[in-house]
């Protein structure tokens, strides 16, 4: 986890530093449903590279907002999981999707 001194003076500012890019909001928004593999998390966030998964998933695991599993069965894999800092952040996720509902019932349909 970073110290204090590390991170902006402004709350929101330290929110958007933690999961502010576009890939951590969507790799948090399917972690609140469930354990994920590598692979299923790349297979399910279309348009990601591994390279940007792994960066993702290293520096959330450093903030201390997910855990990284290693499971002893044959073959060995790794599961990604929400540490509970990550859980406290369900609401903020919630919140998001209300919104993106709201908005897109509110916003006239293509034509």
């Amino acid at each position: 986890m970073r110290r204090k001194d590390e991170l902006p003076d402004c709350p929101v500012a330290t929110t958007i530093n933690l999961i502010g890019s576009k890939w951590k909001l969507l790799i948090l928004r399917n972690l609140l449903v469930r354990p994920w593999r590598f692979g299923e998390l790349q297979k399910s966030l279309e348009g990601i590279s591994a390279r940007v998964l792994t960066s993702s998933l290293r520096s959330m695991e450093a903030d201390g907002i997910i855990e990284r599993r290693v499971i002893s069965e044959r073959p060995l894999h790794v599961e990604y999981r929400l540490s509970k800092l990550g859980e406290s952040m369900r609401e903020i996720i919630a919140a998001m999707e209300s919104f993106g509902i709201d908005y897109k019932q509110k916003i006239s349909p293509a034509e």
